[in-house]
């Protein structure tokens, strides 16, 4: 029967072992509940031993007997369990036990916890607790104290500065939390957590821990792109803030390429209104060189876009500042937006000659004020001045030299325009080989028979604007062909037909190459060929082009990318170094710069942290204008709750993700459970003491 007992005592445990949902951070006691044999063998041997008893009357011997063997053996079984349960409490207490939490086993080494605090401009947005940013601040130092002071920890923002990029101690990560400010960057969760797996690879720690603190905009957390380790557990923590409106300018353009002194100029500017309520007649303001132009409003429905037309003339040429500006409220960081362009004094073009100077180019061109025109013989060209110029002619050469086609190709991708006419009566592979090496439709044999030009690519910018109210139909006069120059097609050009024949071959096509673009015309320009000379779309035609020759920079960088831009206007001389200035916000650092090919690259490296117009100087001198503002995609206030958020980790497959509620009021408890599951030592404890005590009783009060 005890033998019996003792089976059925550690069938029992290995039962309650096996199927019991708990895991121990020290199986390894485990092996002590041996010691249950302890307290089995006192049982065996110690209260086998029975004390005399006299009697005066032994009639009642039989009855007493039955009764006090009945009771002991109750007794001493009752004793055995509670010290049996005692010491498999005590056992269990030792191995800590836990029923886990996450999918990851505890672990007791050096742990890498690498913490990322949201710092964009969103988090500024009011929570219940103050702002979002100071929520996640406060969060992300219970977090550090959640873990033993023998960890290592990384702290990243959307700075991703050179001091965050390594692990440090306990002390110096909420050292570095408390001087953690708002910052224009803005980050995508797949950036972050690629970022912090780097830092923590490093660290070759045994189960990495990464915390992603943010409100997790829609626009900034792409969760369908995460390629972390699936060793690394990744914790987001969500922060929700009041329901906010916000108002914002999203960019602007302008309606025309060309800029003009006297002329109306029209900017469009796009407004978004990203609430559920509509925007009544909400004021818009331009600023030109700090001077206001055209004051307007806009009315704008829930979570709508309008586009607003801005008009404003100007006279002077040169760099212009601008700002557009709306009045909303809490939000403001987005409600200027910056930009700026350049109005050219005069633009330089150069006619390279094959024989005679074009008496048209001359008349056209030479006698405008707004252009510096230049004639050359195509055995004096003085390539060092393509720098200079903003358009180049080829006027009727029969041949194109292989110096003169390299120097026009690196002329063209650096942003240069280029008009070809060819000869009379050329050398084809000449030409193709440059146009080829540029992208463009090479020419092919002389077509001798007389044809029309029959359409006008309207939505071309060379001719928007050009026909403005006038309605063009199919008996309008336009230029009679006698002799052009068929063109070999290629499936891969840009080519953009701008005046077509009537067999659907053209006439005048553009190229956009690289930065720059290549007008090649079927015909050159004498009345053998063609009428075109002397047909009044000639004068638009090419005048527009040349207008549009003038290289229009980006009218604004973005806050937080590594931007770089070309200068090539000037050569710096002397100690004369590049300046970038904004008075306004006492900055003025001298940005990297590097010389290729006559052209200088500018590197900013994010040194730009305030929205605004930049002027690039030398010498106290302004060269051109940068105008850089803050990433909307801060200013999309719409954010992913913990619902949503685990949603999305499920359905992309991202199951290392378990997401941590921060509206609760103890972060460290939830990481507890997360880290360690639920423990289960201290109940051991407890009941341990609870079979002590009725080990206890039984002895004393059970006679």
């Amino acid at each position: 029967m005890k033998i019996l007992f003792i089976l059925n005592i550690n069938l029992f445990a290995n039962i309650f072992l096996i199927f019991a949902p708990m895991n121990f951070v020290f199986p390894s006691f485990l092996f002590a509940l041996s010691a249950v044999s302890i307290p089995i063998i006192i049982h065996l041997f110690n209260f086998r031993r029975f004390k005399r008893m006299d009697f005066t009357n032994v009639r009642f011997i039989r009855e007493v007997k039955r009764d006090t063997q009945s009771k002991s053996k109750l007794k001493h079984l009752l004793v055995l369990l509670m010290r049996i349960l005692a010491i498999c409490a005590l056992v269990f207490a030792f191995a800590q036990p836990y029923i886990p939490v996450s999918k990851s086993a505890i672990v007791e080494s050096e742990r890498a916890v690498s913490v990322y605090v949201d710092n964009s401009f969103s988090m500024e947005a009011v929570g219940k607790n103050g702002t979002l940013l100071e929520q996640a601040k406060n969060k992300a130092a219970e977090i550090a104290k959640a873990y033993k002071p023998s960890d290592k920890f990384q702290l990243l923002t959307n700075d991703f500065e050179a001091r965050h990029q390594r692990l440090m101690n306990r002390e110096e990560f909420l050292q570095q939390l408390d001087e953690v400010k708002v910052s224009p960057a803005s980050r995508n969760v797949s950036e972050i957590l690629s970022r912090q797996q780097e830092t923590i690879n490093s660290a070759h720690a045994k189960k990495p821990v990464a915390f992603i603190l943010s409100d997790f905009q829609k626009t900034m957390a792409d969760v369908d792109k995460i390629k972390a380790d699936t060793a690394l557990s990744i914790r987001f923590v969500p922060f929700e803030s009041q329901k906010a409106a916000n108002v914002f300018i999203d960019s602007c353009w302008f309606s025309s390429p060309v800029h003009k002194v006297n002329e109306t100029i029209h900017l469009l500017a796009r407004i978004k209104n990203l609430s559920d309520e509509s925007v009544e007649n909400m004021p818009v303001k331009l600023l030109i060189n700090g001077t206001q132009k055209s004051p307007g409003s806009v009315t704008i429905p829930a979570n709508g876009t309008v586009i607003d037309t801005l008009s404003f003339t100007l006279t002077e040429t040169g760099w212009q500042d601008g700002e557009i500006s709306v009045a909303d409220h809490p939000i403001t960081f987005d409600d200027n937006y910056f930009f700026s362009f350049e109005i050219a004094a005069q633009l330089n073009i150069l006619c390279i000659n094959g024989g005679n100077e074009n008496v048209y180019l001359n008349a056209l061109y030479g006698k405008d004020s707004a252009f510096v025109y230049r004639n050359s013989s195509e055995k004096q060209i003085d390539y060092s001045s393509f720098n200079t110029d903003q358009l180049i002619i080829l006027n009727e050469l029969n041949s194109i030299s292989s110096g003169l086609a390299q120097e026009l190709i690196k002329y063209v991708r650096k942003g240069g325009s280029l008009i070809v006419f060819p000869g009379q009566d050329i050398n084809a592979s000449s030409y193709n080989d440059m146009l080829q090496s540029l992208g463009c439709n090479g020419y092919g044999s002389l077509q001798t028979s007389s044809i029309k030009v029959s359409k006008i690519n309207l939505d071309d910018d060379v001719y928007k604007e050009v026909f403005t109210g006038f309605k063009l139909n199919e008996n309008l006069d336009l230029p009679v062909v006698s002799k052009h120059y068929a063109f070999t097609k290629n499936t891969k050009t840009t080519e953009q037909p701008l005046l077509t024949l009537e067999n659907k071959e053209s006439f005048l096509s553009k190229y956009s190459v690289d930065k720059g673009k290549v007008y090649v015309s079927a015909v050159p320009l004498n009345k053998e060929f063609s009428n075109f000379v002397q047909h009044a779309i000639f004068v638009p035609t090419f005048f527009k082009i040349a207008l549009l020759s003038v290289t229009n920079n980006r009218l604004s960088y973005t806050i937080g990318k590594d931007e770089s831009f070309d200068y090539d206007k000037m050569q710096l001389t002397g100690d004369n170094v590049f300046h970038l200035v904004n008075k306004d916000l006492s900055f003025d650092v001298i940005p990297e710069h590097r010389m290729m090919n006559n052209v200088y690259s500018i590197f900013i490296h994010n040194q730009i942290k305030g929205a605004g117009n930049y002027h690039l100087t030398t010498d106290g001198k302004i060269l051109a204008t940068y105008s850089f503002n803050y990433d909307r995609k801060e200013s999309d206030l719409r954010c992913y709750n913990a619902g949503e958020l685990e949603d999305l980790a499920k359905e992309y497959h991202v199951n290392n993700a378990e997401i941590i509620k921060a509206d609760l009021p103890s972060m460290s408890k939830q990481l507890a459970q997360l880290e360690s599951g639920i423990q289960l030592w201290k109940y051991c404890i407890i009941f341990a003491l609870i079979f002590f005590a009725a080990e206890e009783l039984l002895l004393r009060l059970w006679r």
